[in-house]
């Protein structure tokens, strides 16, 4: 059974939710230490003012927060913001003596709010960057560097390295998770797939190549055309076809994509090992290989043999037929003329993804195409 997953940033959902109730958390510590130090204040009823603000805020980042199409710079600048106003204006109401006597700022642990938030939207950097800016304004606004000081500095420099770690962590879990659920789903469908076909169009597609396989004319190529079909079919149901949604970053190995076009009429020789290749790169090279197989069908007998070559720092596709072959000029004379089918869709893809394709015949010899891509584009 298939389960579902929540939405990209579900994973994220419980850490906003824990910020939050920090925030109430470290605003109601802010009332308690007002309240104990405030006939000590040069301005008591100010620092009054500063908690309702606190308080406000507080409410405002609960519910903007909760909202991911909120969670952008806008949001966080501000949030930013409205901590180092009350940091800067802290001096004025607590008076310079009181600072001095080592009593606590006002923000006390609610600044650390933008600290959090930032390290769970953007990872360890914006949280290290928040907390470097509230960490200096909370020191100089203290103006004597104390030990209880530079610890809260240096709380609040973990908190946003660690946190950020935990938010990366989580976010690149969901990814995984969602992707190995889509690969799932994909499996399951071939599967279904496999179990609908398989009684049915492949046998028929069988029978077809094998009754027609002795025939000639118009039956024997409808015969190799239904074993092209029944490989390239078996090919998709097993696995070997189009790269699964999420997996587009994967290396891809050629043999599978090029296992498609084998059959009774065509041979294919690969090593034993795999040939990874850029997903692109190995689809554009496939649909080359493709595309000289389709005028190995048109011109070249239909009977063709295709070999994989790794050699380390690029691949080669070899395909030979042992048609009637052409003449040197033979190319140079289509495109003239228009006909730009090896020049667009072989030597041209080949052109884009930094290789080259070489083509060789003389009449009576057959047809070697030879398709080469480096591992690394340049």
């Amino acid at each position: 059974m298939v389960t579902l997953v929540s939405a990209p940033g579900g994973f994220e959902v419980p850490l906003w939710r824990a910020i939050a109730v920090y925030r109430m958390a470290s605003l109601a510590y802010v009332c308690v230490v007002v309240t104990r130090d405030a006939d000590r204040y040069a301005h008591p009823l100010a620092a009054g003012a500063l908690v309702l603000v606190m308080g406000v805020w507080t409410a405002v980042t609960a519910v903007n927060y909760a909202v991911p199409a909120r969670r952008g710079w806008p949001l966080l600048l501000a949030d930013l913001g409205v901590v180092l106003a009350i940091l800067l204006v802290t001096p004025a109401v607590m008076g310079r003596p009181a600072l001095a006597a080592g009593l606590p700022t006002l923000a006390v642990a609610w600044l650390g709010g933008p600290v959090l938030a930032w390290a769970v939207c953007g990872g360890r950097r914006r949280g290290v960057t928040a907390a470097l800016v509230l960490g200096a304004a909370d020191l100089a606004t203290r103006g004597i560097l104390t030990p209880s000081a530079l610890n809260g500095a240096i709380l609040m420099l973990l908190a946003g390295v660690v946190v950020g770690h935990v938010a990366r962590l989580a976010a690149t879990t969901e990814e995984r998770l969602q992707r190995a659920v889509e690969l799932e789903a994909a499996n399951r469908e071939r599967e279904r797939l496999a179990r609908d076909i398989h009684d049915s169009v492949l046998q028929v597609l069988a029978l077809v190549q094998r009754r027609g396989a002795r025939l000639d004319g118009e039956a024997g190529e409808l015969a190799r055309l239904a074993g092209e079909q029944e490989a390239a079919l078996r090919a998709l149901i097993s696995g070997a076809g189009p790269v699964p949604a999420g997996a587009a970053d994967a290396p891809v190995d050629l043999r599978g994509l090029l296992g498609r076009y084998a059959s009774a009429t065509v041979s294919l020789s690969a090593p034993a090992t795999p040939v990874p290749l850029p997903p692109t790169v190995a689809r554009e090279l496939a649909a080359a290989t493709g595309a000289a197989l389709d005028n190995v069908a048109r011109h070249g007998g239909g009977r063709a043999w295709i070999l994989i070559e790794d050699e380390g720092s690029a691949v080669t596709v070899s395909i030979r037929d042992e048609g009637p072959g052409f003449a040197p000029d033979r190319l140079t004379e289509a495109a003239a003329q228009g006909r730009l089918g090896v020049a667009q869709a072989i030597r041209g893809r080949l052109t884009d993804l930094g290789g080259t394709a070489q083509i060789s015949s003389t009449p009576g010899s057959g047809t070697e195409v030879e398709l080469t891509v480096p591992r690394r584009r340049s």
